[in-house]
């Protein structure tokens, strides 16, 4: 994971957090239901999902033409901070996005940094980051850098984040005033060109690709995971150019800001679809295919299916071709270790018989439990390592062991 790996980089939270602590407690409590109390700081400790914010995209430059008719939720009238698109695409923000803020950091063992991180924007935090490169004195300690609006108890929430996570005691820290920012232009510096390998860059929307001969993904990290500085999202792209040889079907299972489904086009596959739980990610991800000239006849998007059928974010699309079972040629899940698990079957199924399978989002100690239990439906499987986190990968059996 890259230095500073920006967990959220804007959460609104409103002055009187008369609502919002119980919102985001809920998203929180979502995610930590996949985990026995015995894995759970194993499990998630070093990527975890945003908390849920409005959708707005982190830029100032106006979307795609064919982008610029974004659902109404966008207006945000219950928080202190909304954002709106003008009539040129263009988000707006109020104001009192650029009043004062505190500044704080704390010091916690390096075990339970994320999953503080995101309890700390459970209740009440605007941000938080994982400052890997900035160490206190000893090894097992980290830093976690974060910001809070200037009337916000930062004690308290430290308290009953840490609390709520079963740290004893309270972390350290240290608080700072600081005037206002710009805070759109301050995150944007915080995003730089990602070099995957030669010939193939991840590049935020505003700034200017290195390499023009090179594969350039362009991207607005917006509210989806997917930058590619994790090293689960590099794994992932490299396993797809090695891949994808010309007119593949590819699902990506929870593609978030839909960068390894807009990849696997730019690499020769016919056909992309992505699914994900967020609505925010369908839209971060639609909006990240008009940045590539990547239309919807190329890249469909949708909630995860139910029995249902699948659950458009907003046009109707062919759901037969989404829905089918036994379709595409490489599956990726990009989750985290308790979905993997739970989901097995339904991740393999989308796959057609030799299909490449290919599971992430799981740190080196979870790898066992994963090929074990994917071993019922996968052969050859292999196991591909960044920075103590894998991707696994595999062919899907003819037919399940019943074994």
């Amino acid at each position: 994971m890259s230095a500073g790996y920006q967990f959220a980089i804007f959460n609104f939270i409103s002055s009187s957090m008369s609502t919002a602590p119980s919102l985001l407690r809920s998203h929180f409590v979502k995610h930590l239901t996949y985990h026995t109390p015995a894995t759970i700081f194993s499990s998630i400790r070093r990527r975890i999902s945003r908390p849920p914010l409005p959708s707005f995209f982190i830029s100032s430059f106006s979307p795609p033409q064919q982008q610029q008719q974004q659902p109404s939720r966008l207006n945000i009238t219950a928080i202190n901070y909304s954002t709106h698109l003008s009539s040129n695409g263009t988000a707006v923000i109020d104001d009192s996005f650029t009043s004062p803020y505190l500044s704080v950091r704390i010091c916690c063992p390096k075990l339970v940094a994320d999953v503080l991180s995101e309890s700390l924007l459970c209740f009440g935090a605007s941000s938080t980051t994982v400052d890997e490169q900035d160490q206190p004195e000893t090894d097992e300690q980290i830093w976690i850098s974060s910001t809070f609006n200037v009337d916000q108890d930062v004690k308290d929430c430290i308290s009953r984040a840490a609390d709520s996570i079963g740290l004893k005691g309270l972390p350290n820290y240290k608080v700072e005033m600081h005037d206002h920012t710009d805070w759109i232009k301050q995150t944007q510096e915080s995003f730089h060109p990602v070099e995957i390998k030669e010939g193939l860059w991840i590049v935020p929307e505003w700034k200017n690709a290195p390499d023009l001969r090179a594969i350039n993904i362009i991207l607005n990290p917006g509210l989806a995971f997917g930058t590619g500085e994790h090293p689960t999202t590099k794994l992932c792209l490299l396993l797809l150019h090695r891949l994808i040889k010309g007119g593949e079907h590819f699902l990506d299972y929870g593609t978030g800001s839909g960068v390894l489904a807009i990849a696997a086009l730019k690499f020769g596959a016919e056909l992309s679809v992505g699914f994900d739980i967020e609505p925010q990610a369908i839209t971060s991800a639609r909006y990240n295919a008009a940045l590539n000239d990547i239309g919807p006849d190329k890249l469909l998007l949708s909630l995860v299916p139910t029995n249902n059928g699948p659950r458009f974010e907003s046009e109707c699309q062919d759901s037969m071709i989404i829905a089918e079972k036994g379709k595409y040629d490489v599956v990726i899940a990009n989750i985290l270790l308790y979905p993997l698990l739970d989901l097995a079957d339904r991740i393999v199924s989308y796959g057609k018989p030799g299909a490449t399978i290919g599971l992430s989002g799981i740190i080196s100690e979870q790898v066992p439990t994963v090929t074990e239990h994917y071993s019922q439906f996968l052969d050859d499987i292999n196991v591909m390592m960044m920075e103590d986190w894998a991707c696994i990968t595999g062919t899907k059996k003819t037919a399940p062991s019943t074994s």
